[in-house]
Parts: C-alpha cells; structure tokens; sequence
C-alpha cells in the first residue's frame, strides 16, 4: 500500500515538473524573441518647423452699438390715429412716423388763438387811446400783460399739439413696428427703435498695461461670426481717461464706417489691433508642446541611417523648447528648434528618447492661426 503511493506521488511530481519546466522554457524562449526583435515601432504624425510672421497685437471682445440710437416714444399719452413709419425703412430727421388723436387739443388751440387774437386788438386799442391820453398807464400795462399771457398760452397748446405727432429725431433705418391703430399709449412708450447704420462704435476693455501700446487714430480690424473670413476696419476713437478700479481695465471706443449697413448694434464681435512691426518665428502646432511645470518640450524626429531593407531608421528625441506668443493653433518657438527639423504632433504619449517611430501624416491636427468654432 505504502509504496503504491510512493509512486504516485513520484509519477504526480514529475507531471508536475514537467508542466513547469515547459512554462519556464515558453516564457525564456518568448523574452528571447522580443530582445532580438527590439523595440516596437511607434506611429506618429510629424510637421516641419518653418518660420512664419508674427504681427504683434491685442485682442479683445466688445460690442457694437450706432453712433445714434433711440428708441422711439412718445412723450405725452394718447390714442393712436395714424402710423406713417414702414417698418425698416430708412428715413430721415423730422419724417412723421405716428400721429396720436389731438381733436381736442387742436380745438382747445384755436380758442387760444382767437383769445390771443382779441388781446392783440384790444391792447392795440389802448395804446391810441392811451396817446389821447383816454386811459391810464396802468390799464395799458394790464392790457399788454393778457396779451403776453394769451400768447403764451398759444405756444404751450401749440407745443402739445406738436407733440402728438412723433417724428424721427434724426437720420437712420426704422426697426419693428410695436404700436397698432386705435391703441393707447402712455408717455414714455415705445413705438419702435431708430437706428443710425452709416457709423457704427464698437466699445472693448483692454488691461491698463496695454494703454502705452494705444494711442487715438490707431487702426483696428474687427471680425464676427455673423460674416465669417470678412475684417472691418476702423480707428480708435477715444480712450477713456478712467480706469475701471474693480477689473483695472480702461474702456476704449473705435468707430468704423458701415456703408453697407452689414454690423448691427448689439453684436459682439472680435478687434484686433496691430501693436507693432511684423516679426518672423518659428511656428508650430499647439500640439506638438507638452507643456509641464519643469519646462516645455517637443519630440524631433532624427534619421538613424537605413535598415537592412532599406528604409531609414527613425528615431524620436525629447527637446526642451523656450515658447513665445501663441495665436489660435499655433505657438511660436523662439529656442530649441531649427527650421526643417522634423516635430512630432501626435502620438508623443507613446514616446521617449531614443523610441523608434514610423510616419502616418493621413490625419493632421489643426494648425490655423484664427480658428472659427464650426457648428457639429
């Protein structure tokens, strides 16, 4: 019985050694394959550092508003009779827009006109009479004062009357209609807005350490997403002479011409302003910079000679880079990099010194200096 199972055990440890041992060799014999493999390619997409012009500015977002702008009311209350404005036309200073109900105040004028009218007649009466020496001096003064009064009274009632009929203060494009016929309007109440379109203000904040960079008459270009690809171009107007003390931001104001009436008040919009002279830098993607807390790098591509088939062994290397200003996708590079030298924009992750790597440029991050948000 004890020696059955002395081989037993025997025969279980040899089966046992044996799966083992051919574990053990498989994994030797499969760590001897990859060493003499060597180390796995990696793929990545590449640029070439080219230097590209750099036109110092500043930036920023305002919003756009009409060198004269109002919206339409009327200053005393009443019904309304008439409207004469058509909705966004163009119309110039004094065209009648809206006529209220004014029957009673035309009638209540006349009466004022003929009281005015009697005084006139009746003060003309006493100045002969006073020259005969008829009437007194006082009866004359008294006689005079009703007539300023009665003209006075005129010229209040006609000022009413005038007031009832709504005109355009001044030149510019007549926006949505906000009143009907038959119905009352109480003073202060809009009937609609007016805007002057010929010129238009675009107000911004800039930081204070940007105001010895800008002086009044300097050019600015404006763009908006209403006209995508389109520049404006205008002039700094004003410069506040006040700083905001709760952002330490000044107020500035340009003025472009809008002749074909394309900027809006209300719309935002982007200006940029030329600070200075063109300068050249090399450019790259914003991807192709790993940024860290230790410095700035980049992964160049470096040719090793060719393989045994032929093709050339590359390589990548980590580089760190000294960056400058950066624009939409791109960063200028101002150390570190030389122009033609091959960066990798893609698959850095992947990467450390000396790792080699195969080329696939079929898909290429985005690299445009004014990128435009795109609706998905």
């Amino acid at each position: 019985m004890i020696k059955r199972m002395i081989i037993m055990l025997i025969i279980v440890g040899l089966v046992l050694g044996g799966i083992f041992g051919f574990i053990n060799f498989k994994g030797r014999m499969i760590k001897e394959y990859m060493t003499s493999q060597g180390e796995p390619l990696q793929t990545v997409s590449i640029t070439t550092a080219e230097f590209m012009d750099w036109l110092p500015k500043l930036e920023a977002v305002g919003s756009l508003q009409a060198v004269q702008g109002a919206n339409l009311s009327a200053e005393v209350p009443g019904i309304v009779e008439k409207i004469l404005l058509k909705q966004g036309d163009n119309v110039k200073a004094g065209t009648p827009l809206l006529q209220l109900r004014a029957n009673d105040d035309v009638a209540r004028l006349e009466s004022l006109k003929a009281t005015a009218q009697l005084a006139g007649i009746t003060y003309k009466r006493d100045q002969a009479q006073f020259r005969a020496q008829a009437i007194s001096r006082q009866t004359l003064d008294i006689d005079k004062a009703n007539l300023d009064v009665a003209l006075a009274n005129v010229n209040q009632q006609q000022a009413l009357v005038n007031k009832k009929l709504i005109r355009a203060p001044f030149t510019g494009r007549l926006g949505v209609r906000l009143v009907d016929v038959g119905q009352y309007l109480d003073a202060g109440a809009a009937i609609g807005t007016l805007q002057a379109l010929d010129t238009i203000f675009m107000d911004f904040f800039l930081p204070q350490q940007a105001l010895s960079m800008l002086k009044t008459g300097q050019q600015v270009t404006l763009k908006t997403d209403a006209y995508p690809g389109q520049n404006f171009a205008g002039t700094i107007t004003v410069i506040n002479p006040r700083i905001d003390i709760s952002t330490r931001n000044v107020l500035i104001r340009a003025t472009l011409k809008n002749p074909g009436h394309k900027l809006l008040p209300g719309m935002y919009a982007t200006i940029n302003i030329a600070t200075g002279q063109s300068q050249s830098y090399i450019t790259l993607p914003r991807t192709a910079i790993t940024f860290n807390p230790f410095g700035s790098t980049i992964f160049r591509v470096d040719s090793n000679g060719v393989d045994d088939k032929g093709k050339p062994k590359l390589t990548a290397k980590q580089i760190f880079v000294t960056t400058g200003e950066s624009r939409g996708d791109q960063v200028a590079v101002l150390k570190g990099v030389n122009q033609g030298d091959k960066v990798v924009t893609s698959g850095q992750i992947k990467l450390r010194n000396g790792t080699p790597v195969v080329i696939d440029n079929s898909v290429q991050p985005s690299n445009d200096p004014a990128p435009q948000p795109k609706d998905q």
